[in-house]
């Protein structure tokens, strides 16, 4: 099943059910107005649902209408959580290496997260829009599960059955604002602004076979002003699955429906692969040449982030944005 919300005006927008191919789209609002409605009650509304994806799959439903992705707001406008992982150790050994430091042996065994802003997430087609360019503006591409209510201390098997929907994720960071953030010991808050959506939230089915072990096994593919970035796969080099996040997370608290977990960004050992983001790119040549030369983004620069099947279908829509000074 394929979910959208379609911007209408209000703050959580207008919930739509949307067709395999991307083509069609059916407003749902007798069954669920908004996504967080469906999933607040979701064990009794999602076979309602999937109903209509069936049935507009078939061409038998009425009142469906051209699917326009420019016209979605993140699937979740806003959420009660969004909580992001570093589940590529990859990444995280990239980031200390270049500048000089050990990493520890317990971030092997335990995943890093931290708490996002998700009063105000931003449409998959909308504008990046900042201030400076000198704080380091810089894409992140992952992926995100969406959850029901999970019960605090839920162990890893348990915590894979509530995932309910993925999401690509554009992560955005401010590299320049982080150091300094960091020193103070209180963690990321300035240096990690809005993040964006995919334009369609997906359940797991729709990934068939490329989803198992709670992780996608497929490229994530990043586009930076036209030219191809990267396309690591993400089961690839995946320390820590989906699972073994939610646990995580829900270690101490329980998790409201619709929580948002996000993978971190997709990085493989595999440097043909390409990266999800400037600042791994700039530690590859660092630690290659002694300084980086890649810049961070611009004003004016764009980011495509997207996800395709073996078929070459786009199963998530993209996440399409140019930076705009504020």
């Amino acid at each position: 099943m394929k979910l959208a919300t379609l911007k209408d005006g209000s703050r959580d927008g207008c919930l739509v059910v949307v067709d395999r191919q991307l083509k069609q789209a059916v407003k749902v609002a007798h069954i669920a107005p908004t996504l967080q409605f469906a999933l607040d009650n979701w064990q009794q509304l999602a076979p309602r649902l999937n109903e209509v994806y069936l049935a507009l799959n078939e061409g038998c439903v009425e009142g469906a209408f051209g699917f326009e992705q420019r016209h979605c707001h993140s699937p979740l406008p806003r959420a009660y959580q969004w909580a992001d992982g570093s589940a590529y150790v990859n990444h995280v050994e990239l980031v200390r290496k270049a500048r000089g430091a050990e990493m520890p042996d317990s971030f092997w065994h335990q995943p890093l997260m931290y708490q996002g802003g998700s009063d105000s997430f931003i449409g998959p087609r909308d504008p990046i829009k900042l201030a400076s360019e000198d704080w380091g503006i810089d894409f992140e591409a992952e992926v995100a599960v969406v959850t029901d209510d999970v019960p605090m201390g839920v162990d890893v098997e348990a915590a894979a059955h509530h995932v309910k929907l993925l999401m690509l994720v554009n992560d955005v960071s401010l590299r320049g604002l982080i150091p300094a953030e960091l020193a103070k010991g209180f963690g990321f808050f300035q240096s990690k602004p809005s993040s964006s959506f995919s334009p369609l939230a997906i359940t797991p089915d729709e990934l068939g076979d490329a989803w198992r072990d709670t992780k996608v096994h497929l490229p994530l593919v990043s586009h930076l002003n036209s030219q191809l970035f990267g396309q690591p796969n993400c089961g690839v080099d995946m320390t820590f699955n989906f699972a073994t996040l939610i646990s995580h997370a829900a270690k101490t608290r329980p998790l409201g429906a619709g929580a948002i977990i996000g993978s971190g960004t997709i990085s493989n050992y595999d440097r043909r692969k390409g990266s999800s983001c400037l600042a791994e790119v700039r530690m590859l040549e660092t630690l290659d040449s002694g300084a980086p030369r890649t810049a961070f983004m611009a004003f004016g620069d764009r980011v495509r982030i997207e996800m395709l099947n073996e078929q070459g279908q786009s199963l998530f829509g993209a996440i399409d944005q140019q930076v705009v000074k504020a």
